[in-house]
């Protein structure tokens, strides 16, 4: 049997919006995105704040632990890559980061009248197939 990939879909938004999202997820600027994802039993974390998260996690606990750490950090640190990652949102779905791709179909269709309206600027949906994934740099790869 062929392995089923899982997918994971993201929303962008401009910056008003981003830092708008970012500060209160019950603002009345984002108030029809939030309705979607909570028909789809759905939250969204800035993919900034899940790396610096990430990044405080793993200089807590020591960050041998944590294979991607040197490449995290170095990439919100970033000024090009901080704005990049400021404005982009992971869906998690019943708080799993990867889902089904019926489910993941289903959000980005739902989410699609939100690009044409403006509030998302644009939308990803993303396997976990390797093959479709970009390889971290030789260079943050411990061998």
């Amino acid at each position: 049997m062929a392995e089923q990939w899982k997918y994971q879909v993201r929303v962008y938004l401009n910056d008003e919006m981003s830092e708008t999202a970012r500060r209160d997820d019950r603002a009345e600027a984002i108030k029809p995105l939030m309705q979607v994802l909570a028909k789809h039993r759905a939250t969204m974390k800035c993919q900034f704040d899940a790396f610096a998260d990430y990044v405080l996690e793993a200089e807590k606990n020591g960050t041998e632990a944590y294979p991607l750490y040197e490449w995290t950090k170095e990439t919100i640190e970033d000024p090009e890559k901080k704005q990049k990652h400021l404005r982009a949102f992971a869906i998690r779905v019943e708080d799993e980061v990867i889902y089904d791709k019926d489910i993941a179909d289903a959000l980005e269709a739902e989410l699609q009248p939100l690009m044409r309206d403006g509030l998302i600027t644009r939308i990803s949906k993303q396997d976990n197939n390797p093959a479709n994934n970009i390889p971290l740099p030789a260079r943050f790869r411990k061998t």
